[in-house]
């Protein structure tokens, strides 16, 4: 038996779309698929405008352009994140300012935000981990009171909500991520949400290389020229066309990934009963998209008694590993990566970023996984008996 971490999920309408845009002779960005695909993503996040990118990375950069950011400004951003997060600021002689994650969620700690806020700081990053959206109204609020911009990286949280408002809606501009991980996928690509009426036509200039071609394809100019600073950030008819196969399919995607998540989460509540592992947890005001499924274990400990614990995820993954079954663990906390000591700065502690980093295990999650369930199920009880 061999089980991958992540296997990419297609429709079967990918390939055909992909000819079509071909016929239809162009294969660079902007074309048919591009343009169904940005007007869906509007109608159904409630941005005033998306605009695809060739990764979620390419969308955080723009959106560190639109806000302006400076050297020396500081962009406050959870520790416990992926790197372009910080990354994309970093690039415009940003500052990231990290501070800790919550221990329910692993949400950036709203509750450390206001501490952080110095006279430099330009925005706040809120990351909507594992497909659970932040606290949004306490963001905007603390956002609103400095005059802060505030950003989502939405990267996996596509169809999440909180309040019952889309994750991507909140911010002055929001990513998203359709990399083969995710659970709308293209390969690579993304896609930039702007919430904010103003940064439009300037997003639609830096992601045209700095020019104003949109207004010469609209007509709208003769001629296009250099107008602004920007880069190549639109993704190919081709990434496109893939893309749009997944969107039409996307209530029947998302339904298969939570029948996974549920059954994981079933099937492993027993063990949580018992302080083996603790389980995701969802609070009452947002829905999760079934993005991830993780586990945590206890807490590493010091005291000579408990030392068996100590190395247990590890343990886990290679007991999993054994069975033919694949589980990963998640991000080195950035305040603790060689970069984030050389471009950013740590503020409080980070007791659940480190925690989290030690104790977190990412189980299996995608669509096709259901036939396997039953054996991935069993192999992993048998190894959690084992921990009691």
């Amino acid at each position: 038996m061999n089980i991958p971490f992540n296997k990419p999920f297609m429709t079967g309408n990918e390939l055909r779309y992909i000819q079509e845009a071909h016929a239809k002779n162009k294969l660079s960005g902007d074309g048919f698929f591009s343009k169904k695909c940005q007007d869906w993503l509007a109608q159904n996040i409630g941005c005033a405008k998306a605009l695809l990118t060739h990764s979620c990375t390419a969308a955080l950069e723009m959106a560190a352009i639109l806000i302006d950011t400076q050297p020396g400004d500081e962009i406050i951003i959870p520790s416990y994140t992926f790197v372009s997060t910080a990354n994309a600021f970093v690039l415009r002689g940003g500052i990231p300012v990290f501070i800790d994650i919550r221990s329910d969620t692993l949400n950036l700690d709203e509750s450390k935000i206001e501490a952080a806020i110095t006279p430099k700081t330009k925005a706040i990053v809120a990351v909507h981990y594992a497909g659970v959206c932040c606290d949004m109204n306490a963001i905007m609020a603390i956002a609103q009171k400095h005059g802060l911009y505030v950003i989502e990286d939405a990267a996996q949280a596509i169809f999440s909500t909180y309040r019952g408002k889309p994750a991507g809606s909140f911010g002055h501009l929001a990513a998203l991520s359709f990399h083969d991980t995710k659970n709308i996928i293209s390969g690579e690509g993304g896609a930039l949400l702007i919430n904010d009426p103003d940064l439009i036509a300037r997003a639609e200039i830096i992601r045209e290389k700095g020019t104003n071609r949109s207004l010469f394809l609209r007509g709208e100019i003769d001629k296009y020229t250099w107008v602004d600073i920007g880069s190549s950030f639109l993704p190919s008819e081709i990434t496109a066309a893939f893309l749009w196969a997944q969107l039409e399919a996307a209530e029947t995607i998302n339904q298969r990934r939570f029948r996974i998540w549920e059954t994981y989460h079933d099937a492993l509540a027993p063990f949580e009963t018992e302080h083996t592992l603790r389980r995701p947890i969802i609070p009452e005001d947002c829905q999760h998209n079934a993005h991830m499924y993780y586990v945590l274990f206890p807490a590493q400990s010091k005291q000579p008694k408990q030392q068996n614990r100590q190395n247990q995820s590890t343990d886990f993954i290679a007991q999993l590993k054994a069975q033919g079954i694949q589980a990963v663990r998640h991000y080195v906390p950035l305040h603790s990566s060689p970069a984030g000591k050389k471009y950013s700065r740590a503020h409080g502690e980070f007791h659940v970023s480190d925690e989290v980093a030690d104790c977190l295990v990412r189980l299996p999650l995608w669509p096709g996984l259901e036939e396997h369930m039953e054996y991935v199920i069993s192999k992993i009880g048998g190894i959690f008996s084992g921990y009691k």
